[in-house]
């Protein structure tokens, strides 16, 4: 006698992390310490000590980091800084980068 026998076949799925990019923001001699930290804080969300502290980056580095985000949110907190630059008459310049 054969016994019905159904065999259920696993398939593993791998997921990949989507990559990551770091939003730099850079120095220039017109841009105001004040506007850095407001940009930081209304649209990188970061506490009033931590943008200042990443003004400081800024200010005396050149460059720092604004945060690491998944590539449409990086690419979305940038325009929204560069529009809000714009506006205030700021050559204000930020960049993505992979982390």
């Amino acid at each position: 006698m054969e016994a019905n026998v159904s065999t259920i076949e696993k398939k593993k799925v791998k997921l990949k992390k989507p990559k990551h990019f770091k939003v730099i923001m850079y120095n220039d001699d017109f841009t105001t310490m004040e506007f850095v930290v407001e940009i930081l804080m209304n649209i990188f969300r970061k506490s009033i000590s931590e943008a200042n502290k990443i003004m400081m980056d800024v200010h005396k580095k050149g460059k720092g980091i604004a945060g690491i985000y998944p590539y449409d949110i990086a690419i979305s907190k940038v325009e929204k800084a560069m529009e809000l630059a714009k506006i205030e008459g700021f050559p204000f310049k930020l960049t993505i980068e992979e982390e």
